[in-house]
């Protein structure tokens, strides 16, 4: 007899929309399971009004849900794969990648302008460097501001601090039926995506045979495989979320595209890169291209970013 299954999260209405979702999915192959959700508060959670510049940023929405996983206290954890480091603590293992939604940048605008019709000087929210360093390379004369908070708490910002602008996760305001509010979606030459954004990662101990049979259905094996070549090329270039590094691998068939880029704080230097390859050498050709960027110079723009320059 399956014994009750415990998920854990984190509490904030786009991570129970996840959970949901993977619950939803769960219920169709095994529904005579009960499935209990743990809520869990990370400290990305509680620092809300810190900078991402400002913490180191490995396991900062996610370290807690390990912990609770490693002492069995949950059974798996439901993460946006943009939050979860390259690099998984000793005993644990992603499960399954779902299907990926949208993974580009949504652009809301106070007054329904697009990127390229906001005024100079424009004031534009983000929390992410990788957004900034794109945003000021193809406009440099906008005004970035820091911002952080959940979807509801950005959106309401937008208007209570004078906005122009805010820009967000696409598959984030979907999933939480915010569809109607975005302006437009950012192409990936103006804005490359995070590592993993728009993918849904189950995360479960090695060791657990259960959970991974049980999981495996949630699977899906371009996703999976993209996500794995985008994440090599991350933990190649020893880069996060305080970086300004943006990857998108696409599956074409039986081959991955994997496109990249590094920059430096300002946007005003960026080394891009794309390298393609057979699916099955996703891990590959991630790590060839993290290879090639690196003999362009982005380990020098990564060094300096991280000692404190731009």
């Amino acid at each position: 007899m399956i014994r009750t299954i415990r998920i854990g999260t984190r509490q904030s209405p786009l991570a129970l929309r996840q959970t949901e979702l993977v619950l939803a999915g769960l219920r169709k192959v095994w529904p005579e399971v009960f499935f209990q959700i743990i809520l869990i508060t990370t400290k990305g959670d509680k620092l809300v009004d810190v900078s991402l510049n400002k913490v180191g940023d490995k396991g900062f929405f996610t370290k807690e849900l390990e912990a609770a996983l490693l002492k069995e206290e949950i059974d798996l954890a439901v993460h946006s794969m943009k939050d979860l480091p390259s690099c998984l603590p000793e005993g644990l293992t992603i499960g399954a990648v779902m299907v990926r939604h949208d993974p580009r940048e949504a652009l809301i605008s106070r007054n329904n302008l697009t990127f390229a019709e906001l005024p100079a000087g424009a004031l534009v929210g983000t929390s992410s460097p990788r957004r900034k360093a794109q945003l000021l390379h193809c406009r440099p004369d906008l005004d970035i501001r820091d911002m952080r908070g959940n979807v509801d708490t950005r959106i309401k910002k937008l208007e209570r601090e004078n906005l122009d602008a805010i820009v967000l996760a696409a598959a984030g305001i979907v999933r939480l039926g915010l569809r109607e509010r975005i302006t437009e979606i950012l192409d990936t030459t103006l804005c490359l995506p995070a590592v993993g954004q728009g993918a849904l990662g189950v995360e479960i101990r090695v060791d657990n045979e259960l959970m991974l049979e049980m999981v495996k259905s949630l699977n899906d094996p371009d996703t999976s495989g993209c996500v794995k070549a985008e994440r090599t090329l991350l933990e190649a270039l020893q880069g996060g979320c305080q970086v300004p590094v943006g990857a998108l691998a696409e599956c074409r068939e039986d081959t991955i595209v994997l496109q990249a880029l590094v920059a430096n704080s300002e946007g005003s230097r960026i080394l891009r890169g794309q390298l393609s390859g057979k699916r099955e050498e996703a891990e590959q050709i991630g790590l060839d291209l993290a290879r090639q960027l690196l003999r362009q110079g982005a380990g020098e723009i990564l060094d300096s970013i991280q000692a404190g320059g731009s």
